[in-house]
């Protein structure tokens, strides 16, 4: 394990416990260093920066970054990007009035089947 990899999990383990504060920072760092040819990691590791700032009340920008875990993971040939981006959106649609989220629920639908 590296430290990109250390910090990835940080992040996770902050966003799991609530605490934005903590992960958004951590994930951040680590993913601006992460290579978008380990697409399938990456999309995950999206999904929990996408899962902290809901956690922030940062809807707009939650929608935004899941928006960059589909793009990043939707063709990926594995259902655990699927799955994540799938519960993810189930945290947003209580904010479905926000029109990134409405565009991002949508994008969802167009993940291919893994």
């Amino acid at each position: 394990m590296d430290k990109v990899e250390l910090q990835i999990m940080t992040g996770r383990c902050w966003t799991v416990l609530q605490r934005p504060d903590r992960a958004i920072p951590a994930l951040t760092r680590a993913l601006d260093r992460y290579d978008d040819a380990h697409a399938r990691d990456k999309s995950l590791y999206l999904t929990w920066l996408a899962e902290a700032h809901i956690d922030a009340d940062e809807i707009p920008r939650a929608a935004r970054t899941l928006g960059d875990a589909i793009g990043l993971g939707g063709d990926v040939a594995s259902s655990r990007p699927r799955k994540r981006v799938s519960e993810v959106v189930e945290r947003l649609r209580p904010h479905a009035s926000v029109p990134a989220v409405t565009e991002v629920i949508d994008q969802a639908k167009t993940m291919s089947p893994a």
